[in-house]
């Protein structure tokens, strides 16, 4: 099983976006999570394409972008040229998301599902064959900062579940109120990804932080 950790920029500086992820390149961090919402879908609004290309030009790590966004399915291409690797859209705001995920692969990256706290695994239990991720939310979007929702833990494992019944080989991935003292159970619950904003850059050294939640 991966341990994949991706440091949301969401929780980075803004003023200091080249440091942060000079900071995350020189961590065992294998992708940049990038948060991108438009007001609608979620209550904030963070930063679209731009800051994408920017980060883009800073890595040549995984750059897994997660579309909080109504109507994702518009943004396909422009998310590509963007250089976007992973492109993740929310199952309550993609009508059509066969056709959505389809797109994204068409389109060369990787597809990814999201799920928000109240919505059931089983929503995605007819694109888990085709989806290359299943993005757990274990807060409500939106907002950096907030408390992880416990139950989210059984939810991992019901995925894990769906996704071998299913024969999909689709990563699990955790967000939301990840930290040091959750980390090994969101593991051992099957999460394959997990996306940490505080945890890495509130801390004092987010390298070591970093660490300390692949290791756990």
């Amino acid at each position: 099983m991966a341990r994949i950790i991706s440091p949301s920029f969401l929780s980075a500086d803004f003023l200091r976006l080249g440091e942060s992820a000079r900071v995350v390149n020189e961590s065992r961090a294998e992708w940049f999570h990038l948060d991108v919402m438009d007001g609608v879908f979620v209550p904030n609004i963070s930063f679209g394409l731009p800051v994408v290309r920017a980060l883009r030009g800073a890595t040549e790590k995984v750059l897994d972008v997660h579309l909080m966004i109504v109507q994702p399915e518009r943004y396909v291409d422009d998310f590509r040229t963007a250089g976007a690797d992973y492109l993740t859209v929310h199952v309550e705001a993609s009508t059509h998301l066969h056709r959505t995920l389809q797109a994204i692969r068409d389109a060369g990256m990787r597809a990814g599902v999201a799920l928000n706290p109240h919505t059931p695994v089983c929503a995605v239990e007819e694109v888990a064959e085709m989806a290359d991720m299943i993005l757990i939310m274990s807060v409500n979007p939106g907002f950096g900062g907030q408390k992880f929702i416990a139950s989210s833990l059984d939810k991992v494992a019901r995925t894990k579940e769906l996704l071998l019944r299913k024969n999909s080989s689709a990563l699990i991935q955790v967000d939301g109120g990840v930290n040091a003292e959750n980390a090994a159970q969101l593991f051992a619950a099957g999460a394959d990804v997990l996306v940490a904003g505080n945890a890495v850059f509130a801390a004092e050294d987010p390298v070591k932080a970093i660490q300390q939640l692949i290791d756990a």
